[in-house]
């Protein structure tokens, strides 16, 4: 068990250093030709020639192919080297990431415009014949039975604001107490299936507050814009007005609900994570992943497999119009990355899609998992699933899809004939003493995996001690795994922590005295309605959470019910809001003694694994 305790006069010296802390230059050059030369591997070699020559587009754009490799240990390497600065933000490319990202975007909305108009008129499809007619017809019956009826209750007792920014208010104002205040974005849509009366009867307090801050303020649509994805390109998303995005996330609840029934459980991947690892080991099981799936949800195909009910309620809340710098246009996809239910509806189709292909086959239903566009399905259903899902206006990655060879990836599970292949990612420039810890850390965890978690790889001790080495020695903190990215994260003996003193003792704590740093938000006082209407959302929502919504009275309604004015508001100091803005900040922990990390130690050689 772990206490926190604040540092206080004795750590502000300490704690001024962590945040005065630069990383030295030529650090990161040393660092990647260390990283590299530990796996000592000729694709390790290829990148690094790449990185120092400046051929870094040759070195974003480069592929694994895990049939080109004898054994476990080759395709290990030989893809830790590949992914290490695939998505690393510090290279120099001749072309423009947007430009790309801008590219790409266009070419999927001309792909949704041809899917529209085949389902305008699929009778007179070519394409729509044998197997397909039977599957297409499966999927939308499955579809129904897994959305059933919709829930009017349900659909305004589950909405929520999300961290992100919307049309009207930036990220870094993002919270649920100023959006409450603030935030009257809305599409006319929308306003016209929850209109003021409906709004006023479901959310009184909140209601009678949005008319008086403006509401509502139109919105055209959603605005389109680019943020990072990797080193060769960046993505395209969308920002919603806030009421759309509001009810969006909804309508992703009741999904991810339904689904859950049946046992797509969309809060956690380790399904998905497991099947990786099963299908390393017996080729039973494909991974499949698809290119840009959430820009290629068109509107055609999802108004032939939706319920009409679901599919009406989802047209009022998306946006039918997105704004491209000074550009209007109307979406050929009826849902793109930042709409609040897209992953759930991809979720679904994907899913619906890969059950009945299993089934047409006479295959096992059980070995189907789906979490967004990962998708696992029998390796024999391989080839009638893709065929449906081009079909349906997708495209598979065959870059990450796998198939024929033992390689096996999935929700950030790589696994090779059982092997744990995950690689290490370097995504930015190290820049504060945060980011060093970070990587040092994944560095260490990295050597753990590869030492079969029995002890640490020392081909990658030479990485760490280099990124240790940085950072001056009053800094050095050593921690335990389960306190995340605080320090350096080592095992007992390498940490040497000195006992608890007698002042923890008479609190009831007996152990040891770990430092750490951690990212403490920035507070703000807020006095306003948006911060009583915050709070009584978060507590109907804990209730909410904790009732089966199919038979519960509408908590939410009953909490926002209550007649509480602005005059009730905490005004002392207590009412306190964090922002997204952080500051490093020093902590003393009690903890027992730990064995999560261990020594390190000379891996075993290579034929010794192959017998066992």
């Amino acid at each position: 068990m772990i206490t926190s305790v604040s540092s206080k006069k004795r750590g502000s010296k300490f704690q001024r250093g962590l945040g005065n802390y630069r990383v030295q230059p030529g650090l990161m050059p040393r660092m990647i030709e260390r990283f590299l030369s530990s796996l000592d591997c000729p694709r390790a070699l290829t990148v690094y020639l790449l990185y120092i020559n400046g051929e870094h587009e040759q070195l974003a754009q480069l592929e694994f192919n895990p049939l080109a490799y004898k054994d476990s240990r080759e395709v290990r390497d030989a893809y830790a080297a590949t992914k290490f600065l695939s998505k690393f933000k510090g290279l120099t490319l001749d072309y423009d990431l947007d430009e790309v990202a801008l590219r790409k975007f266009e070419k999927f909305e001309l792909l949704c415009a041809g899917t529209n108009k085949r389902f305008r008129d699929l009778s007179r499809d070519p394409l729509f014949s044998g197997s397909r007619v039977w599957l297409h017809n499966a999927i939308i019956r499955k579809i129904e039975r897994i959305l059933g009826a919709f829930n009017v209750e349900e659909f305004f007792s589950h909405p929520d604001w999300g961290p992100g920014a919307s049309t009207l208010i930036k990220r870094a104002n993002a919270s649920p107490q100023e959006k409450f205040q603030c935030e009257t974005g809305i599409t006319r849509d929308l306003y016209n299936l929850i209109s003021p009366i409906i709004i006023e009867s479901a959310f009184p307090q909140w209601g009678s507050h949005l008319i008086y801050s403006g509401f509502p303020n139109f919105q055209v649509g959603n605005k389109i814009v680019t943020v990072p994805k990797d080193a060769s390109t960046n993505r395209v998303i969308a920002i919603e007005p806030g009421l759309n995005l509001f009810f969006q996330l909804s309508i992703g609840e009741m999904i991810k609900s339904r689904l859950l029934r049946i046992g797509i459980d969309l809060r956690y991947q380790t399904r998905n994570q497991d099947f990786a690892l099963y299908g390393s080991k017996t080729r039973k099981v494909a991974t499949i992943d698809m290119s840009s799936a959430s820009d290629s949800i068109s509107y055609g195909l999802v108004r032939e497999l939706l319920p009409p009910r679901w599919f009406s309620v989802m047209e009022s809340c998306r946006s039918r119009y997105g704004q491209l710098g000074g550009r209007l246009l109307k979406w050929e996809k009826f849902s793109s990355m930042g709409n609040g239910f897209t992953f759930q509806l991809e979720s679904l189709i994907f899913y619906a899609t890969a059950l009945a292909c299993v089934e047409y086959l006479h295959l096992e239903s059980d070995l189907v998992g789906v979490y967004g566009d990962d998708v696992v399905i029998p390796t024999p259903a391989f080839e009638l699933f893709s065929s449906m899902i081009e079909f349906y206006g997708f495209q598979i990655n065959v870059k990450k899809s796998h198939l024929y060879s033992s390689f096996r990836e999935s929700c950030g599970a790589h696994f090779y004939e059982g092997w744990d292949c995950k690689p290490l990612f370097l995504k930015e420039e190290l820049s504060t003493i945060q980011s060093v810890f970070r990587l040092a850390n994944a560095v260490r965890r990295l050597s753990l995996r590869r030492g079969f978690s029995l002890g640490c790889d020392n081909s990658f001790r030479a990485v760490f001690d280099l990124l240790v080495s940085s950072v001056p020695k009053a800094l050095r903190l050593r921690i335990p795994e389960t306190l995340g990215d605080g320090g350096f994260i080592s095992n007992f003996d390498e940490a040497s922590p000195s006992r608890a003193s007698t002042r923890y003792l008479t609190q009831g704590w007996e152990g040891y005295i770990v430092r750490s740093a951690v990212d403490s938000s920035v507070k703000r006082i807020d006095e306003r309605v948006g911060y009583l209407l915050a709070e009584l959302w978060r507590l109907s929502q804990s209730s909410i959470s904790q009732r089966d919504t199919t038979k519960r009275p509408s908590t939410l309604i009953k909490a926002i019910e209550l007649n509480v004015g602005a005059n009730l508001l905490e005004i002392d100091g207590r009412n306190t809001v964090s922002s997204h803005k952080t500051l490093l900040r020093l902590v003393n922990s009690v903890v027992a003694q730990w064995n999560d990390m261990g020594p390190w130690v000379d891996i075993l050689p290579p034929r010794f694994h192959e017998r066992s």
